[in-house]
């Protein structure tokens, strides 16, 4: 039988795919698409629930009656957490498969905490204390960059997320670096560490649009798909110079370049299931391209019109107290806390009934 486009995708040089779900049905496409992974956060949660609130409500009700003095906020991470391990339990398998390299759920921490080390990091470890095969979401902000070498160093495997530009990949290897040499000084395993640093390149060329037409500037369109892929293969060309221990990891998919362009390389690529099926459904060919240079006018016609793009593809564009500032972190912070919002506002509904 001939492979699907994903199952060739996960096969192509050293690429793993993952689902960008905890959806046990859509989870359940992907790995037998190939896939060796997944990932979740409040937002994502939510859009699994309107899906299979069937499969949640009866639960939820069960948690409201049990959990007598918990707050709207304890239920709904309660419920994160559940909706994660039922995805770590599927694949289960794989990490034991992999003798622990691959086959985890990435479980996304607090929002709210994105400017307080100490909570990041308390949540992560509690996180990482859930299951083996557990990943845990950090921001990449200011108190995130600290979070995330404190957390590596207690043995968190972390998945840096809210990050969208070369100079944050490379803040986070960094810190990553510093937290492992930390553990190794003090005699402690890193072999089973896996941590990872994600690029939103769909957002990266969400932002780069938005700021360009607020600069007014008339340029050729398609610099801005290529905008994201630009700055992934810039920081996936330093991180090889570098041989931080640290994969790439890119999703938030707006074209098929976030796919088709990143595959061949030793990274991981989080697709949501709707872009899994399109992608199976397409005719585009499945090969290395991760090395492809992206084409100079592009490049330079970014870095000339629109001062952010400089910022995300430079590595010294920004700062490490500059990145709460960055107006793709600022636009997805909100997005992130306006969706644990309304996951919350549903778990009112099961607790203060019409």
């Amino acid at each position: 039988m001939e492979k699907t486009r994903m199952q060739q995708t996960a096969e192509t040089g050293m690429t793993d795919v993952w689902n960008d779900s905890c959806s046990l049905s859509e989870l359940e496409y992907a790995i037998a698409n190939g896939a060796v992974g997944a990932t979740t956060n409040p937002v994502i949660v939510l859009n699994v629930l309107k899906k299979e609130m069937n499969l949640w409500e009866e639960r939820i009700c069960q948690m409201v009656e049990e959990m007598q003095e918990a707050t709207e906020d304890d239920i709904a991470w309660k419920l994160i957490e559940e909706m994660g391990l039922r995805g770590a339990e599927k694949l289960m398998l794989v990490f034991e498969r992999e003798k622990g390299m691959k086959g985890r759920l990435s479980m996304q921490t607090n929002a709210k905490y994105y400017r307080s080390c100490d909570s990041i990091v308390r949540q992560a470890v509690h996180f990482a204390g859930l299951a083996p095969n557990i990943q845990v979401k950090i921001p990449v902000t200011k108190a995130g960059i600290q979070a995330i070498e404190e957390a590596t160093y207690r043995g968190v495997n972390i998945n840096a997320t809210v990050s969208f530009t070369v100079p944050q990949a490379i803040a986070v290897a960094e810190a990553v670096e510093r937290g492992l040499r930390r553990r190794e000084t003090e005699g402690m395993d890193t072999k089973q560490m896996t941590p990872v640093c994600t690029i939103m390149v769909g957002r990266t060329d969400d932002w780069i649009k938005e700021a360009g037409k607020e600069a007014g500037v008339l340029i050729d369109p398609e610099c801005y798909e290529w905008a994201g892929v630009a700055v992934a293969k810039k920081a996936y060309r330093l991180y090889r110079e570098r041989k931080y221990r640290t994969r790439l990891l890119f999703g938030a998919l707006r074209n098929h370049y976030h796919w088709s362009e990143l595959t061949g390389g030793d990274v991981v690529l989080t697709i949501p299931h709707g872009w899994q099926v399109r992608i199976n459904e397409s005719d585009i060919e499945v090969k290395e391209r991760m090395e492809d240079p992206v084409n100079e006018r592009y490049i330079k016609t970014l870095l000339e019109k629109i001062p952010d793009f400089g910022k995300a593809y430079d590595e010294d564009g920004m700062g490490i107290d500059e990145f709460d500032g960055y107006g793709a972190t600022k636009k997805t912070l909100r997005s992130f806390l306006e969706g644990y919002a309304e996951l919350v506002s549903v778990i009112r509904g099961f607790m203060i009934k019409k």
